[in-house]
């Protein structure tokens, strides 16, 4: 019989711990009724380390944390971690609204080393319902810090939470390339672990027109020397456009506007989240002024850089050519001209993609409804659609952009569905959160006061003394 690490079963079980999961942790911790447990395959809290540059800052305010946004006065806030480490007054003078992208995984890791609810080194095999329990079962693999196999073991729970995150998203054409381990083709995410040969490279191609290619782009640019830079920067999207940063056009990441986004017929939701490309996926406008600033810096005794930036281009093939050189076939989108560009190193900052919830949910592929093309569907409150039969909740974060919209992925909507989760878990206003979010109505219908979820349910463990 497999081992099971607790002996009652857990009233949620988080499989995957990100930032959001992260935040439901850490919103769970003071609810001392409720018996959670959270896994993760990796040793320890990390945060696209690949991407963690000296200057690279947080695309969200500060107060966009785990919690502050529905508890400031939880333990668990920003400020709290800044006061702990005795660091309040510096940021303080310092007047920083957005912070560093590492201060922002210091302060989570912080957060993740002292809740207690959190399980490193677990990875998640599968999941099933147990309908003669009516529980969902969990099989774990153990893993040292050397990533060996220990002796499997299998948790239990009522209901699931799923932030498994995001995988890199690699060109087609590029893959054979990526995937082989002497090429030096790489993802933006391993960016740092590459960066000392990638700037000793003769020539380097940065494909991707958003932040992280931006950000790349700039260290390889201040990193390389003057009128040898050598640097090619390309993508698909029309322009390298600045993203939508406006106090109005901010209001699509708030709760009125998902409300909003879920309530429209599917095939709109399809069409709408792609338009909204600049919401989410531009450069923000410093990015953008440190690039042609240091361009230009590069004029100032004569001549040009030795930099080609080239929007609307795709790349159709790619390969190796003698000695070590990398080709890629080019096409202009608008012009449909085509060329060929030779270069020793190609950095992918091509995005990322959900991970698939199909390997890990197989077991309840029979119980799950989907839409019209195939892709789970995620209700009001974040949970898949399961077969009534299944009498357990499986809620997701961060795997329903096509049923929330473009505020699915964002940090500042963290500690909001944080708390939809739990209120509906718990069936109280456990967290209560404002009926209203944005000047902006969206939509005609008029508005409707949200009203606490009806009691459901939810079996809570009494705790061993009986509370």
């Amino acid at each position: 019989m497999i081992p099971t690490p607790h002996d009652a079963p857990h009233d949620l079980v988080g499989i995957g711990i990100g930032p959001f999961n992260l935040s439901l942790a850490a919103l769970a911790h003071p609810l001392t009724a409720l018996r959670t447990a959270f896994y993760d395959q990796r040793p320890h809290f990390s945060w696209h380390p690949g991407l963690l540059l000296d200057d690279a800052t947080v695309q969200v305010p500060f107060l966009a944390d785990l919690v502050t946004l529905v508890d400031p006065t939880s333990p668990w806030t920003f400020l709290n971690h800044l006061r702990a480490r005795e660091r309040l007054y510096p940021f303080y003078f310092a007047e920083h609204f957005h912070i560093r992208r590492t201060e922002y995984d210091a302060y989570c890791r912080w957060v993740a080393d002292r809740l207690p609810a959190l399980h490193f080194g677990h990875r998640v095999d599968t999941v099933r319902w147990n309908p003669r329990r009516a529980l969902f079962e969990a099989d774990l693999t153990p893993l040292d810090p050397d990533g060996r196999a220990g002796s499997p073991c299998r948790v239990s729970a009522h209901h699931l939470v799923l932030g498994i995150g995001t995988e890199p998203s690699v060109p087609e054409p590029l893959r054979p390339l990526a995937d082989a381990p002497d090429v030096p083709v790489v993802h933006s995410d391993d960016y740092l672990t590459h960066r000392a040969a990638l700037l000793a490279a003769g020539h380097v191609t940065v494909v991707g027109t958003g932040q992280s290619g931006a950000e790349v782009f700039l260290d390889l640019l201040r990193h390389r020397p003057v009128g040898r830079e050598r640097l090619h920067w390309l993508g698909r999207t029309e322009a390298f456009a600045p993203m939508e940063y406006s106090k109005l056009g901010l209001e699509h990441f708030t709760p009125d506007h998902t409300r909003y986004f879920r309530a429209l017929p599917e095939a709109v939701r399809d069409r709408l989240v792609p338009a909204q490309w600049q919401l989410h996926k531009g450069i923000d406008a410093a990015t953008i002024a440190a690039i042609h600033d240091e361009l230009y810096r590069r004029t100032l005794h004569g001549g040009w850089p030795d930099t080609v930036l080239t929007p609307a281009v795709r790349i159709r093939t790619a390969g190796r050519v003698a000695p070590a050189g990398i080709e890629l076939h080019l096409e202009h989108t608008r012009q449909h001209t085509r060329t060929r560009l030779t270069t020793d190193a190609v950095v992918l900052a091509t995005g990322h993609r959900g991970r698939p919830l199909d390997d890990l949910l197989a077991p309840l592929g029979p119980h799950l409804r989907r839409d019209r093309s195939g892709r789970p569907r995620v209700d009001e409150h974040h949970r898949l659609d399961l077969d009534p039969s299944v009498t357990g909740s499986v809620y997701v974060q961060n795997a329903e952009l096509h049923t929330h919209g473009v505020g699915a992925p964002d940090l500042g909507l963290a500690a909001w569905r944080s708390a939809v989760i739990l209120n509906h878990l718990t069936g109280e206003r456990t967290y209560p959160l404002p009926e209203r979010t944005a000047f902006t109505t969206f939509g005609l219908q008029p508005r409707t006061p949200q009203v606490p979820p009806a009691r459901r349910a939810a079996r809570l463990t009494p705790l061993a003394d009986g509370t």
